[in-house]
């Protein structure tokens, strides 16, 4: 399983997702005295897609699968926005993460929307060629629906650049011959050999990282000796913890849906990283650390906590457990809005999900554009452009924030909506 880190809190209830990201951006939109006909247009979705698909079993037989795809704005640019295969993907999931793509892209001042969607099941409790006939059969399905100037899918929960290649390989199959090569973009995080970006692997964590650098510089600190946890240990956490440990801070426990670890004296990242790809992608058993209970891991004491599996994790039942001084969101989602209030309230600094892990949807722009113009960037432009890219966004909220005497998570919203604000305005509703 790619992303053993995921773990489904009991808080995470079928439509919290969507209540919690309604509840944000209508905070921001009070704050900033949102236009009334763009906030009723952004309070929906443009598009709603669902579709039922026959997928035959390696024994032969047939199973009926349900994808979604929601398509929230696109009035900066084409929708952009992860697949994930998982048992909870549903609608208000996928109205959920498409919105919140839409902040995220628009933070990030990319010329993108906001679209998110999945299939329904767990990949895990299926053969390679089945899930591969499933992504296939699931892309056919879309049609239309999906697009290099429409609407760019790209990895997410349990889907993993070989996902991206199966996609791009069957919308590319159902074109003519002279479209085939210009449609390579129609998704991004693919492998580099078959069109994708070198260090798209790397992006989401390695922007975490610059944003808590970022969070240093800007309090005065160094994150020399600093503690941190880790929720997650996939492509997110991993690449966190790599890149905040070569800044000299130490990673004191981990949590994924197999075990939770704690050593007061570190957990060395290469050495948990080559063990979980060698145990399925686990970290259960691993020797260089004492296994704790689940429920103990937000409550370690540490500087910096960095959720990075899935949503709705820090609720009002563990809001007050947190020991760290910053929380790094590496998740969509991972503190709910009653926990929110109650971490501002102890004087706990949140980098919002929206700032903090826009590093995978910037790289997926590179990708994009890298794709379209017929170049190749290489890893140390990529993450050069990355690094400045995501600079830019952090001193923005920083400037809201300081301009609305608010926190950080409504600071960015306001940013985002913003540009929003002034594309409707500007070129108005057609007809």
């Amino acid at each position: 399983m790619n992303n053993s880190t995921m773990i489904l809190s009991k808080a995470q209830s079928k439509g919290g997702l969507l209540k919690n990201v309604k509840q944000q951006f209508n905070k921001a939109a009070d704050l900033m005295n949102l236009d009334q006909g763009v906030r009723k247009i952004l309070q929906i979705n443009n598009n709603e897609i669902v579709v039922h698909f026959p997928v035959r079993m390696d024994n032969g037989e047939i199973e009926i699968f349900k994808g979604f795809r929601v398509q929230h704005n696109n009035a900066l640019g084409p929708y952009k926005g992860g697949l994930r295969y998982h048992e909870t993907i549903d609608m208000d999931a996928s109205s959920a993460l498409a919105s919140w793509m839409t902040w995220k892209t628009s933070l990030a001042r990319l010329p993108f929307g906001g679209a998110k969607g999945g299939v329904q099941f767990n990949p895990a409790l299926y053969s390679q060629a089945e899930v591969e006939r499933v992504t296939r059969r699931f892309t056919y399905a879309m049609g239309d629906n999906i697009g290099p100037e429409y609407d760019i899918p790209a990895p997410d929960v349990n889907t993993t650049p070989q996902t991206m290649a199966w996609i791009a390989d069957t919308y590319m199959s159902t074109k003519g011959p002279d479209e085939r090569a210009k449609s390579q973009h129609i998704v991004t995080g693919k492998p580099v050999g078959a069109g994708g970006l070198e260090g798209r692997d790397r992006a989401t964590g390695f922007g975490v990282v610059v944003n808590i650098k970022e969070w240093a510089n800007y309090t005065g600190q160094s994150l020399v000796g600093k503690r941190f946890i880790v929720q997650g240990f996939g492509k997110v956490g991993y690449w966190a913890a790599h890149y905040l440990s070569k800044e000299g801070a130490i990673m004191v426990g981990v949590q994924d849906e197999s075990a939770s670890l704690y050593t007061e004296d570190g957990i060395d990242v290469e050495t948990l990283f080559n063990y979980s790809r060698a145990n399925n992608f686990s970290i259960a058993g691993f020797s260089g650390a004492m296994h704790i209970a689940d429920e103990d891991f937000f409550a370690l004491n540490c500087d910096i906590c960095i959720p990075a599996a899935l949503g709705n994790q820090i609720t009002i039942e563990n809001a007050h457990l947190i020991k760290a001084s910053l929380i790094a969101e590496g998740a969509n989602g991972p503190v709910d809005p009653e926990a929110d209030e109650i971490l501002i309230e102890r004087g706990i600094t949140i980098i919002p999900d929206i700032l903090c892990n826009s590093g995978g949807v910037i790289g997926s722009y590179f990708e994009w554009l890298q794709n379209r113009n017929g170049e190749l960037w290489g890893v140390d432009m990529v993450l050069n452009k990355l690094e400045n890219y995501i600079i830019d966004s952090y001193r923005r909220v920083m400037t809201r924030a300081e301009e609305y005497k608010t926190d950080a998570r409504s600071a960015a919203y306001i940013e985002a909506i913003a540009r929003i604000e002034v594309a409707y305005k500007q070129m108005g509703i057609f007809p």
